[in-house]
């Protein structure tokens, strides 16, 4: 089995990051790390509206699938950590925009999340 660390293409190389990798390639199944709205240029969260940061969040996720050679199309599950469940529909809006076809197998919850970001997410893809 080989694995190749995949990295977000904006990332700064210079910030060093918790004892983990954006995304993990092994075969043809890419495991992206949780993400949330970060500027990787500046490495800073940016807070918004739930709709702000999700659309930021799976920005950053298109971005690295992108980097491993996928497409959002590739995503087969998500996992989705909310700071608060009722912001579900809001949310499941702006995350319907970025899959089309056939939506991946999701698990959405409310968690205690860090830096007051209101969104997480991680994914599995299976790139062809």
């Amino acid at each position: 089995m080989e694995k190749k660390k995949i990295v977000h293409p904006d990332r700064d190389v210079n910030f060093v990051t918790g004892a983990y990798s954006d995304g993990v390639l092994v075969d043809k199944f890419l495991f992206v790390s949780g993400q949330a709205a970060v500027d990787f240029k500046t490495s800073k969260f940016i807070l918004g509206t739930i709709e702000e940061e999700t659309k930021r969040t799976l920005d950053n996720i298109k971005s690295i699938i992108e980097a491993a050679g996928g497409s959002m199309r590739d995503v087969v599950k998500c996992t989705v950590h909310l700071s608060n469940i009722s912001d579900f529909d809001l949310y499941n809006e702006v995350y319907a925009e970025y899959f089309s076809d056939i939506k991946p197998a999701r698990t959405t919850v409310q968690s205690v999340l860090a830096e007051g970001i209101k969104v997480e997410i991680d994914c599995i893809a299976l790139i062809k």
